[in-house]
């Protein structure tokens, strides 16, 4: 009796060692989460910079406002019902979407009371997309964690959408677009998903993310690029994407207990290798494939960045799956075919090529890519899944857009876009109206009279620019020829004048490049 009495004494310190040791390892796993959250906030941040740098000055303000309105109204909508359609744990959930932990607010995991603080057990609606009873530290961590992918996923787009969105049609999209990235965020990552269980591999996003992103821009083909405002903020956007890259990547591991944290390291590493890949592309491509002389060649800036950036998003799927040299492949390639989509599939699909099961995790399940002698099994259900999410982002975008353009028009006025978002919606310039401010605004050649920079804007009739400025009067277009001879102040006047009129009332002159 007293053998048994000593061994079952031995036993339950040995379980509560563990259950202490686990707890710990819980703990460390949350305050990683949240270490790594605070970094991948700056995303949006980043995001913002580079789309301000690309839109003319007079649309800085709004575009920035609309990655503000991609927090704040796509995070509430993501907490209310986007996170329940990814990860819930309801016994309705289906291999196609997920039910429950609706407005989420999960509870503590033990029953007692020390002090004045009181414990209680979570019932079912406070269930943990881990399938378990876990504390609220790591529900919550997960769910901030799974919240900078979702409004990520919509910043791509208010970049796609820039300069001709009306604001209001988009704050209504941005709460709408939720439903378009959590339920295939649900079929690569929750427990229940489709495509979660034929072993479809995505570390950090590069389907769910930035290809469901990609899908949801609206294209039209033909159209010269849009110069930009400020190269400056563009790069250094890029240095904050390319800094919270690394947390997006190395964060995915959800830890850094055993094996995550050296798998962690690694897909900071391949992460910065593929991006020299792809900022090599950027810098010397252009100049090889161009058909100009050349005496007769300029270098763009954003084919530099853009190359980085399609290789970030290349070597997101499968961060630290690669050997070294085969990431600076995947991101060469993913710098090639630069930006969002194109790139996103290609980085999908680089796991089914690439890829090593990463020992001891099972990420891959134990499957190696094509050329790792894994067969085709993993390359197969890659491709089907950039199957799946691309045609599900065009698809429900195209009908949200339909459903948003019938409550709140989505393209700006032709007039409002010449004019800019700035002075005709955020009334930026117009309230001012100082001669100070104004003349801040003046180039110091004066042959134009532009609203921060020299801009071209394409509206929805067709319009042939040309260098001259544009000056739209009562309707009609007519070329107006200002050089050096007008004096500046008859300029400001004029812009006097329209601060005066009424703010509803159409605007009867806007410049253009």
């Amino acid at each position: 009796m007293i053998f048994q009495s000593c061994i079952s004494t031995e036993y339950r310190q040995h379980e509560t060692r563990s259950k202490s040791f686990s707890r710990h390892r819980i703990k460390i796993r949350t305050t990683n989460i949240f270490i790594i959250l605070s970094i991948i906030l700056f995303f949006i941040q980043g995001f913002g910079l580079l789309e301000s740098g690309c839109v003319s000055v007079k649309n800085e303000v709004n575009i920035m406002m609309k990655n503000v309105v991609d927090v704040v109204l796509g995070g509430l909508t993501y907490w209310v019902f986007g996170f329940g359609l990814s990860f819930g744990n309801d016994p309705s959930t289906t291999p196609f979407v997920a039910i429950g932990d609706f407005m989420l607010d999960a509870l503590p995991k033990f029953s007692n009371t020390t002090g004045s603080r009181s414990y209680n057990r979570p019932t079912a609606k406070n269930a943990s997309i881990l399938h378990e009873q876990l504390d609220m530290g790591p529900v919550f961590a997960t769910f901030l964690f799974q919240l900078s992918f979702a409004t990520t996923a919509t910043t791509i787009v208010s970049g796609a959408m820039a300069e001709r969105c009306n604001f209001k049609a988009y704050c209504l999209f941005s709460l709408l677009n939720t439903v378009i990235y959590c339920v295939p965020a649900g079929w690569v990552w929750g427990d229940h998903g489709f495509l979660h269980l034929l072993g479809v591999v995505d570390i950090a996003g590069s389907g769910p993310v930035h290809l469901i992103g990609g899908s949801s821009g609206r294209y039209e083909e033909g159209l010269e690029a849009l110069p930009q405002g400020s190269p400056v903020n563009a790069v250094m956007g890029l240095f904050v994407l390319w800094w919270g890259w690394l947390a997006f990547n190395s964060g995915s591991t959800l830890g850094v207990s055993g094996a995550k944290w050296e798998y962690a390291a690694r897909a900071a590493v391949m992460t910065v290798l593929a991006s020299f890949g792809g900022g090599i592309v950027g810098l010397f491509l252009p100049f090889v494939v161009s058909r100009k002389p050349k005496k007769f060649q300029s270098y763009d800036i954003m084919d530099f960045i853009n190359g980085i950036l399609g290789s970030l998003v290349a070597i997101t799927a499968g961060c630290f799956l690669y050997r070294a040299w085969e990431a600076i492949i995947v991101g060469m390639v993913g710098g090639i075919i630069a930006c969002f989509r194109l790139a996103s599939i290609w980085g999908v699909l680089a796991v089914g090529i690439f890829a090593e099961n990463p020992v001891p995790l099972s990420t891959t399940s134990g499957r190696s890519g094509l050329l790792k002698g894994g067969g085709w099994y993993l390359l197969g259900v890659q491709a089907l899944s950039c199957l799946c999410l691309g045609t599900w982002g065009f698809f429900t975008t195209i009908l949200i857009l339909w459903i948003v353009n019938k409550i709140i028009p989505i393209r700006m006025e032709e007039h409002e876009e010449l004019l800019g978002h700035e002075l005709y919606l955020d009334k930026y310039i117009a309230m001012k109206n100082r001669k100070e401010d104004l003349k801040a605004h003046m180039p110091k050649s004066g042959k134009m009279l532009h609203l921060g920079s020299p801009t071209r804007v394409y509206p929805a009739s067709s319009i042939k620019l040309g260098k001259a400025g544009r000056l739209v009067l009562d309707d009609q277009l007519q070329q107006n020829s200002l050089d050096s001879s007008v004096n500046g102040n008859n300029k400001i006047n004029i812009l006097e004048n329209f601060s005066k009129k009424e703010f509803d009332s159409q605007p009867t002159f806007a410049w253009v490049d």
